[in-house]
C-alpha cells in the first residue's frame, strides 16, 4: 500500500534550496545563478525576496545551516549554507513524495474548459484552433531552446522536466485538436442546448435594444 503523503514547506522554491544544498554548500546568489543556468525558473517560480525568506526559513527550521560567511571587496557578506542530516530527510521524503503521490492542480486552461458554454459554439472553435497555432509554435520553441542547452554538455537529467513540459503541450494539442473536430462536427453532441443557449441570448439582446 502506498505510504501516507506527509507535510512539507508550502514553497517548492524551499525544494529547490534543499535539492541544490544536496549537491554543495551554497549561498543564495550561487542558488539563483545555478537555477537560471538550468532554466530551473522554468518550473520553479524563482525571485530573489522570496528566496533569501525561504532560506531564513529553512535555517529557523533546521533544514539548513550556515557553513561560512565571506566577504569580497565592498560586497555584502556572503553566507554560504549547508544541507543538515534533519535537511536531508527532509528532501529524500519530500521528492519521494512528490513523485509518489499525484496532486490535484487547477490550470487556467482547465478553468475555462469548465466553463465553455459561456461562448458560442463558433466562437470556441475559432479561439480553440489558435490555441493549436500556438501551442505548435510553443512546442517547436521549446524543443529548439532545450536541444541548444543539452548541445552545451549539459546532462539530460538535469533537463528532464522540460521534457514533461513537452509532452504535456503534445498531449494538450491532440486532446484539442479533437474537441476542435466535435465541435465542428456537431457541437449539440456535447450538449444539445449548447448552440440555443446563445441565439435565444441574441435576441434578448436585440429585443433590449429595440
Amino acid at each position: 500500500m502506498p505510504s501516507a503523503k506527509r507535510q512539507h514547506p508550502q514553497s517548492l522554491l524551499a525544494l529547490a534550496v534543499l535539492a541544490l544544498v544536496f549537491e554543495r554548500p551554497m549561498h543564495p546568489y550561487e542558488m539563483a545563478a545555478t537555477m537560471r543556468e538550468r532554466h530551473k525558473e522554468e518550473s520553479i517560480k524563482l525571485r530573489y525576496g522570496s528566496l533569501y525568506t525561504v532560506v531564513e526559513a529553512l535555517q529557523r527550521d533546521g533544514l539548513i545551516e550556515p557553513q561560512e560567511t565571506s566577504r569580497d571587496g565592498r560586497r555584502p557578506e556572503r553566507t554560504v549554507y549547508a544541507l543538515t542530516s534533519a535537511g536531508q530527510a527532509e528532501l529524500f521524503a519530500w521528492m519521494s513524495d512528490l513523485l509518489l503521490h499525484p496532486m490535484k492542480e487547477y490550470p487556467q486552461f482547465m478553468a475555462a474548459l469548465s466553463l465553455l458554454p459561456v461562448l458560442p459554439p463558433a466562437i470556441v472553435e475559432t479561439r480553440l484552433q489558435e490555441r493549436l497555432q500556438h501551442l505548435d509554435v510553443a512546442i517547436k520553441t521549446k524543443r529548439g531552446a532545450l536541444d541548444g542547452v543539452l548541445r552545451t554538455g549539459l546532462p539530460p537529467l538535469f533537463l528532464i522536466e522540460g521534457e514533461y513540459e513537452i509532452a504535456l503541450m503534445e498531449a494538450e494539442r491532440d486532446f484539442v485538436r479533437r474537441l476542435v473536430a466535435r465541435i465542428a462536427n456537431d457541437p449539440a453532441e456535447l450538449a444539445p442546448m449548447w448552440p440555443g443557449m446563445h441565439a435565444g441570448a441574441e435576441k434578448r439582446k436585440q429585443k433590449r435594444k429595440s
